[in-house]
Formats: structure tokens, sequence, C-alpha cells
């Protein structure tokens, strides 16, 4: 963390199992009943899974095109019978659509969650696999620089080695002030009591020897792979289809014509072209994006792609 921007001590982590874990208890912490999320549309189906249990509703951030105003995202809560307890980001090569969040945009997000007093997570998941560009420092390194200290941060890091080291070994973290994170422990405990000691004993040992390598290796491997999908889709796709660029991340968010409904063609297609992919509407907390997909290149091979691509377009 600190080699990212973030100066912070072992009381400001706990180690979670995977940061789906961290984000189901951040969820369980924050949120109650009828209380608001504020989250980007489409957003980490994940995320809407770990927050559910807590009964929230949701309100919209569009940090690129300039968010509302605190005043005008309380109002809208209280009327709904609660408050704002938490904003919710994929910031670096988000899932589903693959975008980066600009640094412009995070100053305003962090603008607006201070109006607001909410802490905002920051899902860093994919944040080490970048192409391409320069990279964006942290919504919690941005935070500290404005505040001073972490201890005054709104901002929460959730971090995890899945997708670089193992995803079997379900290692990931959250970092925060060191009053939110002894909450989290006390949840933690409740929940599982501590992550498999022996799984963080073999993490760490990975991270420590192979770390930086592995970011290298992984990033050029993906990359690769991006663009041979965004190859194949500028070569078999319609006119009318739309997709994102990502410079890093693993995902493609694709939009078809209005017309077109995403879950009924995954059906077809799961039947008539052997090509699954997850429909975009599942991504969006209010029904919206039924003609909208998230593809994925982190498994299949080139051939495959391409293959894949050109049977998808065909159905299209």
């Amino acid at each position: 963390m600190g080699a990212l921007g973030v100066p912070c001590e072992p009381d400001n982590i706990v180690v979670t199992c995977g940061s789906q874990q961290g984000l189901e208890f951040l969820g369980r912490l924050l949120l109650s009943p009828g209380d608001t999320a504020l989250v980007a549309a489409p957003t980490y189906l994940g995320a809407l899974q770990a927050f559910s249990g807590s009964e929230p509703r949701y309100d919209e951030l569009r940090p690129e095109d300039g968010n509302r105003t605190p005043d005008s995202y309380a109002e809208a809560a209280r009327g709904a019978g609660g408050e704002i307890k938490l904003a919710y980001l994929v910031p670096d090569f988000a899932n589903p659509t693959g975008e980066t969040l600009s640094l412009a945009a995070r100053e305003r997000l962090l603008d607006l969650t201070a109006g607001l007093d909410i802490p905002v997570i920051e899902d860093a998941a994919y944040a080490m696999l970048r192409f391409e560009g320069e990279p964006v420092p942290p919504l919690l390194a941005l935070e500290v620089a404005r505040r001073g200290s972490i201890e005054k941060a709104r901002a929460v890091y959730c971090g995890t080695f899945s997708k670089m080291l193992s995803p079997g070994l379900r290692v990931g973290w959250i970092v925060g002030p060191k009053a939110l994170i002894r909450r989290l422990v006390l949840i933690k405990q409740a929940s599982d009591l501590n992550c498999a000691t022996i799984n963080q004993m073999v993490m760490h040992r990975m991270a420590e020897a192979v770390f930086d390598a592995q970011v290298a290796r992984a990033s050029a491997h993906y990359r690769s792979r991006r663009d041979w999908l965004l190859s194949a889709l500028q070569r078999h796709m319609p006119a009318g289809v739309t997709w994102t660029r990502p410079q890093g991340g693993l995902f493609v968010w694709l939009t078809l014509p209005e017309r077109v409904d995403a879950a009924a063609l995954l059906q077809r297609s799961l039947k008539e072209a052997g090509v699954a992919f997850v429909p975009g509407g599942a991504f969006f907390h209010d029904g919206r994006g039924r003609n909208t997909l998230r593809l994925s290149y982190s498994l299949p091979g080139e051939a495959e792609i391409d293959c894949g691509i050109a049977r998808l377009a065909a159905l299209i």
C-alpha cells in the first residue's frame, strides 16, 4: 500500500477471504434497510449481491459526466426513508465495462463524498492489470493527500491477490482508518474467525518472490488477448454494435441495438453457437441495460476468441 501512495500500519488492514468478502463485510457494517448506496450504472454484479442482504436502495453515480449535488442525493435518500451510507466504484478497468475513472472524475467523487460525509469503497481488483496509459492514483491515496492522514480518510480500499497470483488461495484485504478496521475485525471474527493461515503464508511467499514479475507477465498476456478480441469485434460485428476499449483488466462491454435483448440472445448463443457471455442487465440496479453484455478475454485463446466472436456476430 505504501508503494501505491497509501502510508499505513498493520492496524489499518484486515485480511479477507478475497475482496468479495470485504464487500460483504462493508455492506453489513455500513448499510441498514432503506439506506442508500451510490453506485455506477452498470456496476460490479458481486457488489450488488454483497450489499443486497442489507436491503439498500441505490442511486446512480456519474463521476465522468458530473454527479448531482450532495443535497440532491441526500434529499432523494430522505424521500425514500433512509440516509446515504456509502459510495462504491471500481475505478480501474471496471467490471463490467473495462473503463477507468479519470483523475478529474476521482477528485469530483471525493468532493461529493466529502459533501455527503460518507465513505467511498474503492474496489481495486484489476488495478495492477494495466496495459497502456499512465497510472492514476488510488482514491485512498488522493484522500490521504487531501486530509493528511489515513485516519481522517473517507476512502476505503479493497484489494486482492486473486487476479494476479492465485484466485484459489482467496486472499484479499481492506485498508482504511483504524476505527473502521476494528469494527470490520469484529465482523470477521464473528464470520469465520480468520482466513486460513497456510493460505496467507503461501501468498506471502509468492508475493515476495514473484509479484512484480507476475504482474508484468499477466499484463502482457491479457493485453494480447484484449487486442485479439478488439480486432475480432472490428472484423465481425455488424453496424449498430459498439464496445469499450479498455486500457487494462479483463472485460469489454458491448452495447447492442435497442431492440436486441441480451438475455434472450444468450439462450440462443449457448444453444446454437456454443458461446457464453454475461447479459448486461445483471449489472444494473434498476433493470436497465437489456441491450448490453459483458465479454471476458481472460480464458479463451486467440482461435477461440475469433471463432466465438464470429458466431456471436452472426447471431446478432
